[in-house]
C-alpha cells in the first residue's frame, strides 16, 4: 500500500506518523495467526484486541453471519425486532452468572459502561430514590471512551483533552501495589483492604443515600494486568449491600473465559447487580456489546412506566443488530461445543510458569497472570516512560508475534485455542524482544 492511498484515515489510539511511515499491514487470519501484508505468519498474543477468544475464522461463526446477511440484513430496533435478538438474549443470559437474566443490546464495551451506568442512575429514581446519582469509579480503570466511561474511568492519558465530564464522579485508589506483590502467581496476598476507602472515605465524603453505583474491571486489563487482591471484590460487595449502593462489574475483557473461569464474576465468586460485556461475545467477528442486570433492576422500570410508555429512554441504530446477533449465537455455542473455558482453565498453569519464567529476563520488574492474561511490566527509561515497551512490541511484531503494550507493560492474551507450544513460542518471543531491547 503507497503512502497517498493512507492519508485519509486517522488511525484510533495509534501513533499515526509513525505507524505510516513504516506501517504494520494484516491481511488474513486463521486459528492462532494471522498474515502480513509480507505473507508472514503473526502469532496472535492478544486475540486481537482482547476479542478474538475462539480464535480466527472459525467456521461456524462465519457461516452464521454469512446466512443472515443473505436473510435479514438489518431491522429496526425500536417498536420493532427480530427473532435472532431474542434467541441471543436467551443464550446470553443462560451463560451468564446465576442471578443476571436480563440482557440490553449494545454496539460495543464503550457503549455497554455508558449503559449501565445509565441504567443504574435510572433505576434509582424510577424506584423513588432520585438522590442516588454519584457515581464511583477507580483509579486505573478503563470504561471505554465516551464520556461516561473516562469520567469513571482512571486512565489520565484517556481524559487530559477532555475536559468534560460527569459532575457526580469520584473514585478508589487502584489496587496495583508493587512493593508488596511483585511476582504474584494468580490472586495477590495484600490489598483487600483497600476496598474499605469505599466506606472510610467515599462513603462518608459523599454520603451513601447520593451514591448511584461503583464499576470496576474485576481485573483491570488496559492499564495492565492488575489482578485483584485476595477478598477484594467481595468486600467491595459487602460494602455497596451495606449502603444500597449498585456495584457494575466491567467484563468487557475478562469475561467469556480469559481468567480461567466463564465470567470473574464466578471465578471470585461475587455477583454484581450489573455486568457489561463485548469483545469475546461474538468473538470479535461484529461490533456487539451487550448489558446484564439483575431481573429486579428490569422489573423496577417495567413497573414505574404506564402502559405503552417506553420505559427506558435508550438506545442505538445499531442495538440487536441481525447480523450481531447471529455471531453471538455462534460464538457461544461454539466456546460450549468445545468447552473453550475450561480448556483455558486447563492451560492456566502453563501458561502461568511460560510468564514467570522470563522473571530474570532484564528491565522486568513484575510480573502478574490469572488464567490466560499475563502482564509483565519492565523498568521505564530515564524521561521516556513507555518507550521500551513499545520497543518490545516492536520486535515482538518483527520477529512474528502480536502482543499488547501499555505504558510500559506488556500484556499476553491469546486466543483460548492456544496450544502448549504455542505458549512457549510466544513467551520465547517476547523474551527475545526484551533481552534485544535497550
Amino acid at each position: 500500500m503507497n503512502r497517498p492511498a493512507m492519508d485519509a484515515y486517522w488511525m484510533p489510539f495509534t501513533a499515526n506518523r509513525h505507524f505510516k511511515s513504516a506501517p504494520r499491514m494484516l491481511v488474513k487470519a486463521d486459528g492462532m495467526y494471522y498474515t502480513d501484508d509480507a505473507g508472514r505468519q503473526i502469532l496472535d498474543g492478544s486475540a486481537g484486541l482482547w476479542c478474538v477468544n475462539a480464535g480466527h475464522n472459525r467456521k461456524p461463526i462465519v457461516e452464521a453471519v454469512q446466512q443472515q446477511i443473505a436473510t435479514l440484513d438489518y431491522a429496526p430496533p425500536f417498536q420493532m425486532a427480530h427473532p435472532k435478538a431474542f434467541e441471543a438474549a436467551e443464550k446470553l443470559a443462560a451463560m451468564a452468572p446465576q442471578g443476571l437474566d436480563r440482557v440490553f443490546f449494545v454496539n460495543s464495551g464503550s457503549e455497554a459502561a455508558d449503559t449501565a451506568l445509565k441504567i443504574a442512575q435510572a433505576y434509582h429514581r424510577v424506584r423513588g430514590d432520585a438522590a442516588r446519582v454519584k457515581l464511583i469509579g477507580r483509579e486505573r480503570g478503563y470504561h471505554g471512551v465516551n464520556y461516561g466511561g473516562i469520567s469513571v474511568g482512571g486512565m489520565a492519558g484517556n481524559r487530559k483533552h477532555f475536559p468534560v465530564s460527569l459532575p457526580t464522579v469520584d473514585h478508589l485508589s487502584h489496587t496495583h501495589d508493587l512493593a508488596r506483590n511483585a511476582f504474584s502467581r494468580g490472586e495477590p496476598e495484600h490489598g483487600a483492604e483497600l476496598a474499605d476507602e469505599l466506606e472510610q472515605r467515599i462513603v462518608t465524603l459523599h454520603d451513601p443515600s447520593t451514591i448511584a453505583a461503583v464499576i470496576v474491571e474485576p481485573m483491570a486489563g488496559s492499564t495492565g494486568v492488575l489482578i485483584p487482591p485476595k477478598g477484594y471484590l467481595k468486600r467491595l460487595r459487602e460494602i455497596c449491600d451495606k449502603y444500597g449502593i449498585l456495584l457494575i462489574f466491567d467484563e468487557v475483557i475478562t469475561g467469556f473465559g480469559r481468567l480461567g473461569a466463564d465470567w470473574a464474576a464466578n471465578k471470585f465468586d461475587v455477583l454484581p447487580d450489573i455486568l457489561t460485556c463485548a469483545k469475546g461475545l461474538t468473538n470479535g467477528v461484529v461490533p456487539m456489546g451487550a448489558v446484564l442486570t439483575k431481573r429486579e433492576i428490569h422489573d423496577a422500570f417495567m413497573a414505574a412506566a404506564p402502559e405503552r410508555a417506553v420505559e427506558f429512554p435508550h438506545g442505538y441504530t445499531y442495538s440487536a443488530h441481525p447480523l450481531a446477533c447471529a455471531a453471538a449465537i455462534a460464538t457461544l455455542d461454539l466456546y460450549q461445543d468445545e468447552r473453550l473455558f475450561q480448556a483455558s482453565a486447563a492451560k492456566s498453569q502453563v501458561f502461568e510458569d511460560a510468564a514467570h519464567a522470563l522473571r530474570s529476563t532484564r528491565h522486568v520488574k513484575d510480573i502478574r497472570n490469572l488464567g490466560l492474561v499475563a502482564g509483565i511490566e519492565l523498568e521505564s527509561r530515564t524521561g521516556a516512560p513507555g518507550q521500551r515497551a513499545f520497543d518490545v512490541f516492536l520486535k515482538c511484531w518483527e520477529k512474528g508475534a502480536l502482543v499488547r503494550f501499555t505504558g510500559d507493560i506488556i500484556a499476553v492474551s491469546p486466543p483460548l485455542i492456544i496450544s502448549e507450544a504455542e505458549i512457549q513460542q510466544l513467551f520465547g518471543i517476547i523474551d527475545y524482544a526484551i533481552n534485544a531491547t535497550a
